[in-house]
């Protein structure tokens, strides 16, 4: 089986959840293998915005191996019970997995989580068709190296100057930190062809390839504003036709 793990990276607003999700849409409807959906955010929102409800995520992991370790039952490795516990952590629906890292152990330490989740998606990698990583905002995931190895990195921005100045530095990062990727680029959300023109000094300067880019979508602004998911999103969808276009540039 084919497998192909994408990143989707932005600065915070930029709709890279809002992309990640409708980019799950269309995997899922491929119904060529199933996806794990993976929101290594610690502000987690990517199961509001696909429908599904998490009851146990990474950092609760955490908090059973510090709080617990002495239950683990006999005969059983730390490892195996590990993995237990992460196992039991998946929400499953039809043609998507989600996994959650949930919160950090403490300020500005996200290493344990992001070791047992990395491990996660390593052990069970070629049981999907499909990774799909909903990044934190932001260059924190790069740093930790939790996205090391990927096959697509998608980084989000809308046209104002702060999110592509995040795209840029998430560029300059990536190559930094000697992320392989097979392809990269940027995807502009609620791109505005008025605005295209004013803001071409600051995306030549993010370095970056347009791969893909959004338009205003009314309907879409609405599902997220009434909080529906974005599985349901309407087929005569902008957003969503651009996402379909996306996955066909990239041949995924």
């Amino acid at each position: 089986m084919k497998h192909s793990t994408i990143a989707v990276s932005g600065k915070g607003g930029v709709g890279k959840t809002t992309i990640a999700a409708l980019l799950i849409k269309v995997l899922r409807e491929r119904d060529d293998g199933a996806v794990l959906a993976v929101d290594a955010d610690p502000n987690s929102c990517l199961a509001d915005y696909l429908g599904l409800k998490v009851e146990k995520n990474i950092g609760f992991v955490r908090e059973e191996i510090i709080n617990n370790l002495a239950l683990i039952p006999p005969g059983m490795t730390k490892e195996r019970w590990i993995n237990l516990l992460v196992q039991d952590c998946i929400v499953e629906s039809k043609g998507i997995d989600l996994i959650e890292m949930g919160r950090p152990e403490g300020p500005g330490c996200y290493c344990y989580i992001n070791n047992l989740l990395r491990e996660y998606e390593s052990s069970v990698h070629h049981s999907y068709r499909y990774v799909v990583i909903d990044n934190e905002a932001g260059m924190e995931h790069l740093s930790r190296r939790s996205a090391q190895s990927l096959d697509y990195l998608l980084i989000v921005s809308d046209l104002t100057a702060p999110g592509l100045k995040a795209a840029k530095r998430i560029n300059i990062l990536s190559a930094e930190l000697n992320i392989v990727t097979k392809r990269k680029g940027l995807i502009l959300n609620r791109s505005d062809n008025n605005l295209l023109m004013s803001k071409s000094v600051l995306l030549n300067e993010t370095g970056l390839e347009i791969i893909g880019s959004l338009p205003v979508d009314s309907d879409l602004e609405k599902n997220e504003l009434f909080d529906n998911s974005l599985l349901d999103t309407s087929e005569n969808s902008p957003a969503l036709l651009a996402v379909r276009e996306l996955v066909n540039k990239l041949e995924l």
